[in-house]
């Protein structure tokens, strides 16, 4: 099965993308999803990061990871962070390769796995388990003003996009470039033009750059 990262900033359309490609018959897989199961109560990545950063962290009736006290402490630093960072990876690495090993669907193999990246950076030890890597891109300032009609206020959104990989690192580790700088039909054509030509090919990987403007 050809398999793509799909990587991009919050607001950036991603998920959008993600979704058409779904309807269009790819196999759908959220990292971030994946991220929460390895954190289940009594998980090894779970009891991992409490022996790194305090077993209080653990609720004592259920055993799941007190979140909120958790990034209080894995983000006041730089060093706290990369620390949580080395502890979650492996396992969220580990989760996403049996994900892809697994039967998509019972009757039938859909002709593409999509897996969105949040944070593309971290996943570059990974980057050869797919076939290609897309990322969406769209300009900083319509991604803000996009969250805050979403309720998201500014100075979150600042932060956040501030830890995000930038777009033009994205463009440098990515195959194709969907710049999401139209309307959603806009951006529906350009992901059914991704779509036909794959189908037209075979879903041969290209080995070639690829830009899709409006």
């Amino acid at each position: 099965m050809y398999i793509v990262f799909l990587a991009g900033g919050i607001a950036s359309g991603k998920s959008t993308v993600a979704r058409e490609l779904e309807r269009l018959g790819a196999w759908r897989i959220d990292l971030d999803r994946i991220s929460r199961d390895v954190l289940e109560p009594g998980g090894e990545c779970t009891l991992a990061i409490a022996d790194a950063f305090g077993r209080d962290l653990l609720d004592p009736n259920t055993g799941a990871l007190r979140r909120g006290l958790l990034a209080k402490r894995a983000f006041a630093s730089e060093d706290a962070a990369r620390q949580l960072e080395k502890i979650e990876l492996p396992y969220i690495r580990r989760g996403l390769e049996q994900a892809l090993s697994q039967d998509a669907c019972a009757s039938a193999e859909p002709p593409c796995a999509v897996v969105e990246i949040p944070l593309l950076d971290r996943m570059e030890d990974s980057l050869g388990m797919a076939d290609e890597v897309v990322c969406v891109t769209c300009p900083l300032a319509v991604r803000r003003e996009r969250a805050i009609g979403r309720g998201m206020c500014g100075e979150d959104f600042d932060v956040r996009a501030a830890r995000q990989p930038s777009d033009d690192y994205l463009r440098s580790k990515s195959d194709v470039e969907i710049a999401n700088d139209g309307d959603e039909k806009d951006l529906a054509s350009k992901v059914h033009a991704w779509w036909d030509a794959h189908e037209r090919d075979g879903w041969k990987a290209s080995g070639k750059r690829d830009v899709m403007h409006g």
